[in-house]
């Protein structure tokens, strides 16, 4: 909900997911569903855990169980500036397979990742049992195809894969907007 050039962050990827999704369904708490309808104000569909604060990898199982759709694109709110054309790229890429991920400096992501809805419900579950259980174990599991750093650079700007974890993180990012601007 942390405001990002007037608008709260879920409010940029839901609005940049838009033209590549056909439905938006977005994974919450049920005391944060109210808060983010109003904020996306496009009457997505919830997916609400059912036991809080599980983490990531039980928010990417609860919100693929929601979908009918053999293909999904996993974006989180913290990642507002992944543009609709990546996703599509990404979906176009994922077609037949397991699922697609992008490879930036130098490393596979885990997200945003556009995933086959059953091959990935299965490997939330495989990544479930393992140690770390965590979105690495369950991409790994996924084994998607790696979409090369060259060729996500010729597609998008570094700057789309930009998360904002903390304060200090939305701070720079508005610091420099601001010099962007200037």
């Amino acid at each position: 909900m942390a405001p990002l050039d007037g608008a709260p962050l879920l409010r940029h990827v839901a609005d940049a997911l838009s033209p590549a999704v056909d439905e938006l369904i977005i994974n919450c708490r049920q005391d944060q569903q109210a808060a983010f309808a109003k904020a996306v104000d496009d009457d997505p569909r919830f997916a609400i855990d059912p036991v809080a604060d599980r983490g990531p990898l039980a928010g990417v199982r609860t919100a693929l169980a929601a979908t009918e759709a053999t293909y999904a694109a996993v974006v989180p709110c913290d990642m507002p500036f992944v543009p609709a054309g990546f996703i599509e790229y990404l979906f176009g890429q994922a077609q037949n397979k397991t699922g697609a991920v992008p490879c930036i400096g130098g490393q596979q992501r885990s997200l945003p990742a556009v995933v086959h809805v059953r091959a990935a419900a299965a490997a939330c579950e495989t990544a479930r049992h393992h140690r770390d259980g965590g979105l690495a174990a369950f991409i790994s599991a996924l084994d998607p195809i790696v979409v090369s750093e060259r060729t996500v650079t010729a597609h998008v700007d570094a700057k789309a894969f930009t998360d904002i974890d903390t304060h200090e993180d939305l701070a720079a990012i508005r610091e420099a907007g601001h010099r962007a601007e200037q």
